[in-house]
């Protein structure tokens, strides 16, 4: 990934976007344990990238007329449902037909919704924030996820206020639970 003092948010967004897709295409080709193992990054990632967006970049849409409010509101809601069939997903034997289909279900919305950001959010980012402004978001993207929870969780808030509020809390937990399932493995 680029340095962060030479990244900005898109840059930065579009990078863990290949990020997830080689994770989708490891936990694809793998099985067993190794499917297991490629997993819990894959989860932990999309947990922690969604939430930085959803207090970061959504909010930076919003603000700025319909059309983008629309999209930011497009978006969010395919996140929503992607979090709520990851949890479901991350509950499943990965090694069972029924992750499979799953997997594969979450797997095409996800990279369809990347496909979506980079093609409607990033370029309305980069017309309304000056090259500063985005250096500046991609900071915030980093302080984001540093809160966010590492799980995804059915409820989730779906806004920024709402992240901010019981986001902390929730990470607090998943990241001990991470930290007892690394020590117990």
């Amino acid at each position: 990934m680029a340095d962060a003092e030479e990244s900005n948010a898109v840059t930065f967004l579009k990078e863990q976007h290949d990020t997830i897709r080689d994770l989708f295409r490891s936990v694809a080709s793998s099985s067993g344990d190794a499917r297991r193992r490629a997993f819990e990054p894959l989860v932990r990632l999309l947990a922690v990238h969604e939430t930085a967006e959803e207090m970061v970049v959504y909010p930076a849409l919003k603000a700025h007329g319909d059309e983008a409010r629309d999209v930011a509101e497009a978006r969010i809601a395919e996140e929503d449902q992607a979090k709520k069939k990851l949890t479901d997903l991350e509950r499943m034997n990965p090694d069972s037909s029924e992750f499979e289909e799953l997997f594969t279900e979450v797997r095409s919305a996800v990279e369809q919704h990347a496909a979506s950001e980079e093609r409607e959010v990033f370029p309305l980012l980069e017309a309304i924030r000056d090259e500063g402004q985005l250096r500046r978001m991609r900071a915030g993207l980093a302080l984001a996820e540093g809160i966010a929870p590492t799980h995804p969780h059915k409820i989730a808030p779906e806004s920024a206020i709402g992240n901010l509020a019981v986001g902390p809390f929730v990470a607090m937990v998943d990241r001990a639970r991470d930290a007892i399932r690394a020590a117990t493995s």
